[in-house]
């Protein structure tokens, strides 16, 4: 895997929450028992977001970041910068508004339950300011990175909007959405092209019309064969490289160089929350390094693996990546 050393060559990566939460994380000892009263081993609460996550884990492995938020909240900023990475800025407009809470329930077979509030409100203006300040931020950028679902008052197609904005700027952009704007992302495609999506096998079938329990269960199989063509088919709506994640079956990505597997390293699962985030980083990481694509979809794979590795919200840091090197082949049918 290529040396994750870009900080010390000026370069930046630059991250967008459009929708920042407080994570908060009850752990049971026992299997979730729904209309039961039950006792937690654990709770904790962070200040988070998708986009915060990534910045996180990027920053750790030692490229300089900046994550970019669509409002300002003391409380919220309090609680984040008491656990920033260093080489890691946060950046907000003057806008005040309380973000969400979200609430994770882990149990100890690793199955874990989220409950996500919709988020404060934005108004024209309120949209209007971050993105300006998006963008303002992304000059000079890598990568920029728009993560999450979007909060109420935006539009769906914000995240196209962004990447029209951004691409002029020459980052490369890596968007991670789901639902309605994962649609709009898709529809403004080709002309809102991007660099970088990772859909998961139920969002791979919303977007291409396949069928998630068979993707899973072909994945299970070694049978790669419609995954990659479902992901030949975004690659071809032009979205640069589509970074499948399957869970314990690895990942696949697809590009205009062709299509590899990446086998997921042996781990005890103890939480998912924050694996595809850190898939995303994996694969920023490995890129801003020089990586070539084996080596992007390894990153992505260990530091995905990494993630659901560490108990509650943990985050992985180059010191938690699995030790077994993720397993990458190349695939036929690209």
């Amino acid at each position: 895997m290529a040396d994750s050393s870009a900080a010390h060559h000026g370069l930046r990566v630059v991250t967008f929450t459009a929708n920042p939460s407080i994570d908060r994380t009850v752990a049971l000892g026992s299997a979730l028992a729904r209309g039961e009263v039950q006792r937690a081993t654990a709770a904790s609460a962070q200040a988070a977001g998708k986009g915060v996550n990534v910045a996180k884990v990027v920053a750790a492995g030692g490229v300089a970041t900046e994550a970019v938020l669509p409002f300002a909240d003391e409380a919220y900023r309090s609680s984040l910068d008491a656990d920033l990475p260093a080489g890691l800025t946060v950046i907000a407009p003057a806008t005040v508004r309380h973000p969400r809470t979200n609430t994770t329930v882990t149990e100890p077979d690793g199955t874990t339950t989220k409950i996500n509030e919709p988020g404060p409100t934005l108004s024209v203006d309120d949209l209007a300011v971050a993105t300006d300040l998006l963008v303002e931020a992304a000059r000079g950028a890598v990568w920029v990175a728009l993560s999450g679902s979007l909060p109420p008052g935006a539009p769906t197609d914000w995240y196209a909007r962004l990447t029209a904005r951004l691409k002029p700027l020459g980052c490369r952009v890596a968007v991670d959405t789901s639902d309605a704007a994962l649609d709009a992302v898709l529809d403004a495609l080709p002309g809102a092209s991007f660099d970088l999506i990772k859909p998961n096998s139920d969002e791979l079938a919303q977007l291409t019309g396949g069928d998630a329990a068979a993707f899973e269960d072909a994945a299970v199989r070694g049978d790669l064969h419609d995954i990659v063509e479902a992901a030949s088919r975004l690659r071809d709506r032009g979205i640069a490289n589509v970074l499948v994640t399957l869970g314990g079956a690895g990942a696949v990505l697809v590009n205009a160089e062709g299509a590899w597997h990446a086998t997921a390293p042996r781990i005890e699962v103890r939480s998912t929350v924050g694996a595809g985030d850190s898939s995303v980083a994996g694969f920023i990481l490995a890129d801003v390094a020089g990586g070539s694509p084996a080596d992007c979809l390894a990153s992505a794979v260990s530091h995905g693996s990494a993630a659901a590795s560490l108990p509650g919200t943990g985050l992985p840091t180059p010191a938690d990546l699995p030790l077994t090197h993720p397993y990458v082949s190349s695939l036929s049918n690209s």
